[in-house]
């Protein structure tokens, strides 16, 4: 193969006929040479063929922006051009979302998309996607859907080439999308479209039509369970599992009892023959970070909480007495006794129990006067954040909270000057508001007050520091007092899927000696 001038592919074959027949404005140059103009279309068409040709965003784009692309971001946006369906699975800190920005705009530049709407966590709406549009493309018009049904509907109607709005907007203005002349969807942090059964799930399919391109980028595909991989490639690969979604659990696992199955010894094989095509860099393949450090420091409960805790285990196990032990019950009595380890319970009236959680609150203090930057405290129950950040105030320590009762403008408002200026010093987060897109490399710490039961949460949210643009070695410092979050630590940290093995976990707490 040989390119020309930048605008054709001349190529040597044996059989020009295949590829003239299916290139009608392909050029046969002799018995056993063709030479096909070297755009988008021809290279889809040849690559059908089997051929083995280059995106031409390799050569006839200027890369805008801010920044010019490393190069696993344009092999990357390279290969989505070439993909009118595909997955992106580079890891978190890649930079894949302005892979995914080149590639939209070379498409656009070539008159292959008009509009592009991307669909991702409101909590990076604007901090993540509208920023990175400005770097990146800042010749294109953006807008967020955000806000009132009536708003959102008109934003979306309007003119802007980029369109951001998240998961559950799409239900809203589905009608307007539809009409809305949108050639192109890329979805972030596609993990949430996981389960097919969804409302979510099947507005998303609904939206996507045969002709349009569609990209579903994460970094944790399957995190939980190799069944989570079976709503992903039902939207961009069909064809690649089975019609129903009870098949494909047949072939990533097999059932041990009513509510337990284990994971097939090939299931890692099935699922990757399942998520094609796609692309996957890992940061260590790409990008040259400082280490990230895993340690644990153990705290002793109180007296008080000993009590709960011991007093919780025995009651469950007088309740589950002759009965059924489901996987709902064990997440539920596991997820109490994380609450009391991490300071406060939530009773069954409503009411919040809180207890001494001053020895826990000295180490983490330990660990923030250490720090040579600022850090994140990850804290998953909100009744314990209020805690902290009284605590942190009283010491001087300036502090800003981020949950899900933050707006997502707020948000934005404290990633940004947590970033960019002196304060805040600390960060309280609870995991799911926070864990996915954003960048804080201004700090170089981690603290998990409390784990949380989600392989995909704990590696996003760790990935907020340890990304592109970090340069002090990285610490995630563990909080522990009790069995279980020692327990759930040992399997994030192993990258087990915690979910599935709930029971297990639930069984090994009850035969474990009281603290």
């Amino acid at each position: 193969m040989k390119i020309v001038e930048n605008r054709a592919l001349q190529l040597q074959l044996r059989n020009p006929t295949r590829v003239t027949t299916s290139i009608p404005k392909s050029k046969k140059l002799n018995e056993h040479e063709v030479l096909v103009h070297w755009g988008v279309d021809e290279v889809h068409a040849l690559r059908d063929l089997g051929f083995d040709v280059p995106s031409p965003i390799s050569t006839r784009y200027d890369w805008p922006g801010q920044f010019k692309p490393m190069d696993h971001q344009r092999t990357t946006a390279a290969f989505l051009t070439m993909h009118r369906k595909a997955f992106c699975f580079n890891e978190q800190g890649t930079g894949k979302t302005a892979s995914a920005i080149w590639a939209a705009d070379f498409l656009m530049k070539q008159k292959k998309v008009r509009r592009v709407l991307i669909v991702c966590p409101i909590s990076i709406m604007d901090s993540a996607w509208r920023a990175d549009l400005f770097r990146f493309a800042m010749h294109r018009t953006v807008d967020i859907a955000h806000g009132t049904p009536v708003k959102r509907k008109k934003i979306v109607a309007g003119p802007a080439e980029f369109i951001v709005i998240n998961y559950d907007g799409l239900a809203i203005v589905k009608d307007e999308i539809e009409a809305g002349g949108f050639d192109m969807i890329i979805v972030d942090e596609a993990s949430h479209y996981k389960n097919s059964q969804s409302k979510r799930w099947k507005v998303l399919q609904k939206l996507v039509r045969p002709d349009m391109w569609l990209w579903l980028m994460t970094g944790t595909p399957a995190a939980q369970s190799p069944v989570d991989a079976y709503g992903l490639a039902k939207l961009v690969s069909p064809n690649n599992v089975p019609k129903y979604y009870g098949s494909f659990r047949d072939l990533v696992q097999f059932k041990v009892t009513q509510f337990r199955w284990e994971n097939k010894a090939d299931c890692v094989d099935t699922v990757h023959r399942a998520l094609q095509p796609a692309i996957r860099f890992t940061k260590e393949e790409c990008l040259d970070l400082p280490p990230m450090v895993y340690t644990n420091r153990h705290v002793p409960m109180t007296r008080q909480q000993e009590v709960y805790y011991n007093k919780l285990k025995k009651d469950m196990v007088m309740e589950a007495a002759g009965a059924d032990i489901t996987a709902v019950n064990a997440a539920i009595v596991m997820n109490k006794l994380l609450q009391i380890s991490a300071g406060a319970v939530y009773t069954d009236d409503g009411d919040t129990l809180e207890f001494d959680i001053s020895s826990r609150y000295k180490v983490l203090k330990e660990v923030i006067d250490e720090a040579s930057k600022k850090v994140l405290v990850f804290v998953p129950f909100k009744s314990t954040i209020s805690m902290l950040k009284e605590a942190l105030t009283a010491d001087k320590i300036t502090t800003e909270i981020i949950s899900g009762d933050v707006p997502a403008s707020a948000r934005t408002d404290i990633f940004k000057r947590f970033q960019t200026q002196d304060d805040p010093r600390v960060m309280i987060i609870q995991p799911q508001a926070a864990a996915h897109g954003v960048t804080l490399t201004a700090a170089d710490t981690i603290v998990w007050w409390a784990p949380v039961p989600s392989l995909e949460t704990y590696a996003q949210a760790n990935a907020r520091i340890h990304r592109s643009g970090q340069t002090a070695k990285c610490t995630v410092v563990q909080l522990d007092s009790s069995p279980v979050e020692r327990k759930l630590y040992s399997m994030l940290d192993k990258r087990m899927d915690v979910h599935s093995k709930v029971l297990d976990l639930y069984r090994e707490i009850l035969d474990a000696d009281t603290i």
